[in-house]
C-alpha cells in the first residue's frame, strides 16, 4: 500500500512537472526585457510587451486580497472555534455551495450588481468577483488548519486568563499562521488563473491603467485574447505570457513559505 500511494503521488508531481516544463519550454522563447516593460503593440510591430497585463493582475490581485482573505479568515476561525451548531453547519453549507458555483455565474452576478449600475466596467468589479471566488476556499481551508491546533493550547490561553477573542485571534490562529498562509497561497493561486468572470467585470485594457473605476487588463485575459486570435505570433506571447503567470504564482509561494518556515 506504501509503494502504491508513493507512486500515484509521484504520478501527480509529474503531471505539474510535465505541465510546468512544456509551459517553460515553449514560453521562453519569446520572453524578454521588452516583452516584460512594454505595452501591446500591433501585430507585426516589434517590441511588444504585458507590462500593462502584468500590473492589471497586481491590482486585481491585490483588491481581491484585500476584500477577501480578512472575511475569509475570520470565517474560518468563526466556523473552526464557534462553527459546531446549526448556524454553523448552514454557514458551512452555503460556503461549500459557494465554491462549487461557477466562475463565469460570479462574473454575471458581479456584472449586474455592479458594472450594470455603474454602466461600465472596473478593475473595482472585477476584484469583487476575484474576491467572492476567494473567500469560500479561504475559508473552509482555514477551518481545517485552525481545528489542526492543539485543545491543550486553547485552555493554558484561558487558565492564563485571555478572554476567548484573545485565545482565538493571539494564540490559536497565530499557531495556525502557516496553515493561514498556504490557504491564502491556495486562493491567490486560484483567482490568478481567473479568466470569465474578469470577462464580464475588468473587461481588459491594451493601456496602462491605475484608476479603480476603469478597465483594466490581466494577464489571464491578454492569454485568452492572444490564444484565440489567428497570428502565430500572438500565439507565441501567450506562451510567454503563460510562463510569467506561473513564474509570478510560484514567487509568492515561496516568499510566504520562507516568512513563515521559522516562526510557525
Amino acid at each position: 500500500m506504501t509503494l502504491l500511494t508513493g507512486l500515484f503521488a509521484a504520478l501527480a508531481i509529474t503531471a505539474l512537472i510535465v505541465i510546468l516544463g512544456y509551459i517553460a519550454v515553449t514560453g521562453v522563447r519569446e520572453l524578454n526585457l521588452s516583452f516584460l516593460v512594454n505595452e501591446p503593440k500591433p501585430v507585426g510591430e516589434p517590441g511588444s510587451g504585458i507590462a500593462n497585463a502584468i500590473v492589471g493582475t497586481v491590482i486585481l490581485i491585490a483588491i481581491a486580497s484585500v476584500i477577501g482573505l480578512p472575511i475569509g479568515i475570520l470565517g474560518g476561525l468563526y466556523l473552526a472555534e464557534f462553527g459546531s451548531n446549526r448556524f454553523g453547519n448552514a454557514m458551512r453549507f452555503l460556503i461549500d455551495t459557494l465554491t462549487g458555483v461557477p466562475s463565469i455565474v460570479v462574473g454575471v452576478f458581479v456584472w449586474g450588481m455592479m458594472v450594470r449600475p455603474m454602466r461600465h466596467f472596473s478593475a473595482l468589479a472585477g476584484g469583487v468577483s476575484l474576491a467572492i471566488i476567494m473567500m469560500p476556499i479561504v475559508a473552509r481551508t482555514n477551518e481545517e488548519m485552525i481545528r489542526l491546533v492543539p485543545q491543550s493550547m486553547r485552555e493554558a490561553a484561558l487558565a492564563l486568563g485571555a478572554p476567548v477573542w484573545r485565545r482565538s485571534l493571539g494564540v490559536v490562529l497565530r499557531a495556525a499562521a502557516g496553515g493561514v498562509a498556504t490557504g491564502a497561497m491556495l486562493a491567490i493561486a486560484r483567482i490568478s488563473g481567473e479568466t470569465a468572470p474578469l470577462l464580464f467585470t475588468a473587461f481588459g485594457s491594451r493601456f496602462f491603467s491605475y484608476y479603480l473605476d476603469q478597465p483594466i487588463g490581466s494577464l489571464t485575459l491578454q492569454i485568452y485574447n492572444y490564444a484565440i486570435s489567428p497570428y502565430d505570433e500572438w500565439h507565441a506571447q501567450a506562451w510567454a505570457a503563460t510562463l510569467v503567470l506561473m513564474t509570478m504564482i510560484l514567487s509568492i509561494n515561496i516568499v510566504v513559505r520562507f516568512f513563515t518556515r521559522k516562526r510557525f
